[in-house]
C-alpha cells in the first residue's frame, strides 16, 4: 500500500469527457451523468483500505446531495491482473454488499483516470452544473475513523455548490493508495 496524494488542479478546469461501462456492461457518458447543480466523480476501488473506509461516507453524501441536484459516479481504474479484488465481477458484488446506489464504472484502459490526473483511491472531483471543477480534495480530515472527523471538506464544498456560493479557498489533497497503473 503506497500512500499517494492527489494533485492540485485549477478551479474551473473543464471535466474531461468520458464514456464507460459499469461492471454489468451498462454504458454511461459523462455528459448525461450530471445533476442540474453538478457531478461528484470519485476515483476509487474495492481493495484499498482508504477507499474501503470511505465508501460509506460517499454513499451518504450521494444520497444527501442527489436530491439537491448533485449526482455521483465512482470510477475504478485499478483493473489490473495483480489486484483481483478490483475486478469488475468484484465491483458488482460490492455494489450489492454495501448498497451503492450510483454508477460504479470500469476504467479498463485507465485513460479516464489519466485524463483527470487521478492519483489515488479515493480521489474526489466535484464539478458544477457547467462541468467546471469546483472542488478537488479530501473527503474529510480522518479517513480512518469516521467518529473522529472534525472537518467534512467534501460535504462543505457540496453544500456551497448547492447554495451557489464560491468554491472553498482551502482544498487539502485527497490521500490513499496509488492507482495501480499498467505499463
Amino acid at each position: 500500500m503506497a500512500l499517494v496524494h492527489s494533485v492540485d488542479l485549477p478551479f474551473g478546469s473543464p471535466m474531461p469527457a468520458f464514456r464507460l461501462n459499469d461492471s454489468d456492461g451498462r454504458a454511461y457518458a459523462s455528459d448525461s451523468l450530471s445533476g442540474h447543480k453538478g457531478l461528484l466523480v470519485v476515483f476509487t476501488c474495492n481493495h484499498c483500505p482508504y477507499a474501503k473506509a470511505q465508501w460509506p461516507r460517499l454513499i451518504c453524501l450521494a444520497e444527501e446531495f442527489g436530491g439537491q441536484g448533485i449526482n455521483t459516479v465512482a470510477i475504478n481504474s485499478n483493473i489490473h491482473p495483480d489486484y483481483p479484488d478490483d475486478a469488475p465481477q468484484r465491483m458488482t458484488e460490492l455494489v450489492s454488499e454495501i448498497g451503492i446506489s450510483f454508477p460504479y464504472l470500469v476504467d479498463n484502459d485507465q485513460q479516464v483516470a489519466r485524463a483527470f490526473r487521478a492519483q489515488c483511491t479515493p480521489d474526489p472531483y466535484l464539478f458544477d452544473g457547467n462541468g467546471r471543477l469546483f472542488y478537488h480534495g479530501r473527503i474529510d480530515d480522518n479517513w480512518k475513523d469516521e467518529g473522529a472527523v472534525s472537518r467534512q471538506e467534501l460535504r462543505a464544498a457540496m453544500t456551497a455548490l448547492v447554495a451557489g456560493d464560491d468554491p472553498p479557498v482551502e482544498q487539502r489533497p485527497s490521500m490513499g493508495c496509488s492507482i495501480k497503473w499498467r505499463q
